[in-house]
């Protein structure tokens, strides 16, 4: 799940109080073939920033026109930078958007995508079943002493690696990047017990390397940005079910009081209600150490806002309206 409030987090705290960065000269000995496997809008934002960072890039995704999306999408994201970059020299722009593009190769064939890499990154559908299986087959063709990577923002980074060999899972971390990857700072590395202190400091130069600042957690569900996040948008909803405030107050309160850029119904909305759905009711019946937490009980205003198909900004309507 993504977040704009972090965009604000960021920019007060500057990254200080996450770890100091180190030199990356280790790091480009250590991690500079990358695949990305998922050419969505996280996978694709993801292959873009290691790409800008001189790394050389495989993006796996099922078909050549999912591949040529994702390629669309770093054109625009890279050709907005550019312009920012280069703002009188429309030349200089396309050169230095093509040399950035020009490290990245797309695959259909994913044995083939890892078979050189030192890191893989899945980037794909929030299944913990579809995720088993993919890491499956990556196991089976990539190097021994890739890293291996979860984006999920919800999903127990052990057990999407749990039937994979013990050398194997201890190279298994979560890199869980916020969207729009090329803007946002954070990346969460989530580690499990059964890593290697080199894989997760491999992991944390390779974020630092990328530009991007590290936040280390233990894998528990949510994580830390989305573990403090859903209480709050959760409880800000039961409140509008308690009638205690309608939404457009909460949310002002929010802003104004607390200063955080949007409030709880605006970025439920932001999120999708259907994603935040998914997670609580994941948490609430099968969350480690959160099953039956009365934090995530199921919403009735949120259940009847998905049922009826307003999901929020990406369907038009959720708390808000933003049809036209």
């Amino acid at each position: 799940m993504y977040t704009p409030i972090l965009r604000r987090l960021v920019a007060l705290g500057g990254g200080q109080g996450i770890r100091a960065f180190s030199s990356s000269a280790a790091v480009s000995e250590a991690i500079k073939r990358i695949t990305v496997v998922g050419g969505g809008q996280m996978g694709a934002g993801i292959a873009q920033v290691a790409a800008t960072f001189d790394h050389q890039v495989t993006l796996v995704d099922v078909s050549p026109e999912a591949l040529e999306r994702g390629r669309q999408y770093m054109g625009k994201s890279l050709g907005r930078v550019a312009k920012k970059k280069f703002p009188e020299d429309p030349a200089q722009q396309t050169n230095w958007v093509d040399s950035i593009l020009g490290r990245i190769q797309g695959s259909t064939e994913l044995s083939k995508g890892v078979s050189q890499a030192d890191l893989v990154v899945e980037a794909i559908v929030e299944n913990i079943n579809v995720k088993q299986s993919l890491f499956a087959d990556v196991a089976q063709a990539a190097p021994a002493d890739c890293i291996l990577a979860s984006n999920t923002s919800s999903l127990p980074i052990g057990r999407i690696f749990e039937n994979l060999s013990a050398e194997r899972r201890a190279l298994a971390v979560g890199l869980h990047f916020f969207n729009p990857v090329a803007q946002m700072k954070l990346v969460e590395v989530v580690r499990t017990g059964e890593n290697r202190e080199e894989t997760v400091q491999k992991a944390l130069d390779f974020v630092r390397a990328i530009g991007k600042s590290p936040a280390v957690c233990q894998d528990t569900p949510g994580f830390i940005v989305n573990r403090l996040l859903l209480p709050y948008m959760m409880e800000a909803i039961r409140l509008l079910e308690r009638g205690v405030a309608d939404s457009r107050d909460i949310d002002t309160a929010m802003k104004l009081g607390a200063g955080y850029p949007m409030g709880p119904f605006e970025l439920a909305d932001y999120v999708g209600l259907d994603t935040v759905k998914a997670i609580v009711d994941g948490w609430y019946t099968d969350g480690e150490g959160l099953k039956g937490d009365s934090l995530f009980m199921p919403s009735p205003k949120l259940n009847e806002l998905v049922a009826a198909g307003n999901l929020g900004v990406k369907s038009g309507q959720g708390f808000y309206n933003y049809k036209k």
